[in-house]
């Protein structure tokens, strides 16, 4: 769990908190109203974050993309009838 500070107080303790930070390994929350605004984490820390939001990119764009590419091949007949289908949709613009 993070350590939690308001804003007005975190502004007079700026020096503290970046020590307690980057020496003593912890999260910083900072809030207003109680509610949180912004984080103090490490370096290492953000590091990590950005590296996991890349991979998560990643693996959404390679979905995305095998999604699509499943989506654009036309079934042929051979599985129509495989699997018991005996009509098919075809757009507005299909012959």
């Amino acid at each position: 769990m993070a350590y939690e500070i308001p804003v007005t107080q975190a502004r007079a303790e700026l020096a503290e908190l970046i020590n307690r930070v980057v020496y003593g390994g912890e999260r910083v929350v900072v809030t207003r109203h109680g509610k949180p605004l912004v984080a103090l984490v490490s370096a290492e820390d953000l590091e990590r974050l950005e590296a996991l939001a890349e991979a998560v990119e990643s693996v959404e764009e390679r979905t995305v993309s095998t999604v699509t590419s499943i989506g654009s091949v036309p079934p042929g007949s051979s599985e129509r009838h495989r699997f018991g289908i005996a009509a098919e949709h075809r757009g507005p613009d299909a012959t």
